[in-house]
């Protein structure tokens, strides 16, 4: 089947798609868009969050059909052009990336949290990245991580 949808803010198809693909699939392998991770295919790291209209997702959980028509966002998308976005900034700035494969996700659910409250308090990073596992970091880099940009975000 076809499937087309807006990726990025790009009209974008991909063809001869198998009913069972999921959209991390069509992402990373058709679109050439590497940066969700494949980790579990089971919805349960968070290493392969993107937006879906607006709201975050585990992409290996949706059926690929199911974005026909419709927005999608990965971690390659929140940068402004050239520019990182925000969250990836304090990221770096914070050593919050070790091995990396986490941090797609991670950015994502981030960046959804700051965009829907910019003042966050602690235990609503903890909340809203509960569902994100990272074996490298022990957490407190990406909390900071979370924190600075938040500060950055307030201070414009």
């Amino acid at each position: 089947m076809r499937v087309s949808f807006i990726v990025n803010g790009a009209s974008e198809t991909a063809d001869d798609v198998w009913e069972g693909e999921s959209l991390l699939y069509v992402l990373r392998e058709r679109m050439g868009l590497p940066g969700s991770k494949n980790a579990c295919e089971q919805g349960e790291c968070g290493s392969c969050t993107v937006y879906l209209d607006g709201t975050p997702v585990c992409a290996c959980l949706v059926a690929a059909g199911q974005a026909e028509g419709r927005q999608v966002r990965t971690v390659e998308g929140l940068a402004e052009g050239d520019r990182l976005a925000p969250i990836q900034e304090a990221f770096v700035e914070a050593g919050a990336v070790q091995c990396g494969f986490c941090t797609p996700g991670l950015l994502v659910q981030a960046h959804d949290l700051i965009e829907r409250r910019p003042d966050p308090s602690d235990a609503e990073i903890r909340e809203a990245l509960a569902g994100n596992l990272c074996r490298c970091t022990g957490y407190e880099k990406i909390l900071d991580a979370v924190r600075l940009a938040a500060r950055r975000k307030a201070a414009i």
